[in-house]
């Protein structure tokens, strides 16, 4: 359930960036930064103003499409673990591995303790993972 929820989040946000598409995205960006009562010239929301003022039509449908295709991963390994398919558990695995890369790089540019949390985290859910689907492939070898 989790991972179909992760699915129906990023496909949602998908769609509210097509909803973005021939919309001047840096006034909105401009909006929500008054609405929220925030200053403009402070740090988060001048990164907010900056990045809104680089989005074309083009990359909004890249990133639509990136949305859409992370969402029916996530789909498809929802129905898989539902359904109790080794490849969805072998998925689950890679798919939660696929992080630790990245979370290192950053590790190696900025040492923090949200990021080594973050990277902890995810190392013991993956090791957890695979020690789970190593047990079951020996029970099954047991069984036969």
């Amino acid at each position: 359930m989790l991972e179909a929820a992760k699915g129906g989040l990023v496909l949602l946000a998908g769609c509210g960036l097509l909803a973005l598409i021939h919309y001047n995205v840096q006034a909105v960006a401009e909006t929500m930064v008054e609405h929220f009562h925030l200053n403009p010239a402070s740090r988060y929301p001048r990164i907010f103003l900056h990045a809104a003022d680089a989005v074309t039509d083009a990359r909004l449908w890249w990133l639509a499409g990136g949305a859409a295709l992370y969402a029916g991963l996530r789909f498809i390994e929802a129905y898989g673990l539902w359904h109790r398919r080794p490849w969805a558990e072998w998925l689950a695995v890679v798919s939660g591995g696929i992080y630790i890369p990245i979370e290192i790089y950053e590790l190696t540019h900025h040492v923090s303790w949200p990021k080594l949390v973050m990277l902890i985290g995810n190392l013991i859910i993956v090791a957890y993972l695979i020690s789970v689907l190593l047990q079951n492939r020996r029970g099954q070898k047991e069984k036969e």
